[in-house]
């Protein structure tokens, strides 16, 4: 167990990560953010919650503590950016979604604080990560991690109009295998929600950096409009009636998931 994230070892060939979720700050980053940044509005708000009904299905779960605002766990740990030509935001992120600064004036990460993190937060992550994956994939002989994720539905410095409600990213096609894509989408296409497949989001880091269906792993990203199950604006209330029907077409596709695990054995 670890003071930065939460993880159980599941024996099913289904792995869920939760990069974003965490709201832990120390008090020595807390102190540099600015207001705006103190209320955390970027993080992926109840996603474990969101996906509480899997630990049933003994899934191997990787949860992360701390705020994405230390440094982002989905960001390539070069700087590369996601999405060339498109807004996103940083490794150590500079601004909120919306636009607005979170570090008081002189208090931005420099290059020495952001190594700091990336060694105190982003390796020991990945480390665990990395280590689940073969842990799993040596059991099944392969491993499908899905990428745990939410934002709000409407963010115009990031996106035009509304997101759908349900966005899977598969970098598209190459991160995971074609019949788990469509087994995927298939239960997407016949909800009532609003859907695409590699649209704005296509799948971070995460999703780009340990999917590789040629070598039997295969990952997925799925992200979800908070609006589908809470409220966008703080204090960020749970909503139970609408959380409740995303939950169950939630567990109807990983339900899909592992039966066609079951296939690939």
């Amino acid at each position: 167990m670890s003071d930065n994230f939460y993880l159980h070892e599941g024996v099913s060939p289904l792995i869920l990560s939760f990069p974003h979720s965490g709201t832990a700050l120390p008090d020595s980053i807390t102190k540099t953010l600015t207001t705006e940044g103190q209320e955390l509005a970027d993080t992926d708000w109840h996603v474990p919650r969101l996906y509480d009904f899997a630990k049933a299905m003994d899934v191997t779960w990787l949860e992360a503590r701390f705020s994405r605002y230390i440094i982002d766990l989905n960001r390539d740990p070069s700087g590369v950016s996601l999405y060339p030509g498109q807004k996103t935001t940083e490794l150590c992120p500079l601004d909120t979604f919306n636009g607005a600064p979170l570090w008081l004036d002189g208090c931005a990460p420099d290059e020495q604080e952001i190594a700091l993190r990336k060694q105190l937060y982003f390796a020991p992550y990945h480390a665990v990560l990395k280590a689940q994956i073969a842990r799993v994939k040596a059991h099944h002989g392969f491993a499908v991690l899905y990428d745990c994720h939410s934002i709000h539905g409407t963010i115009p410095r990031l996106f035009e109009g509304d997101l759908p409600v349900l966005n899977l990213g598969t970098d598209q096609g190459r991160s995971c295998a074609g019949e788990l894509q469509g087994v995927i989408g298939n239960i997407m296409q016949n909800s009532p929600y609003a859907q695409i497949i590699n649209g704005r989001f296509r799948g971070g880091w995460i999703t780009r950096h340990y999917g590789r269906p040629g070598r039997d792993v295969h990952a997925v990203q799925m992200e979800i409009a908070q609006h589908a199950y809470m409220d966008e604006t703080p204090p960020w209330h749970w909503q139970e009636k609408r959380a409740a029907a995303l939950q169950k077409m939630l567990e109807e596709i990983l339900n899909a998931v592992l039966e066609w695990s079951d296939t690939q054995g």
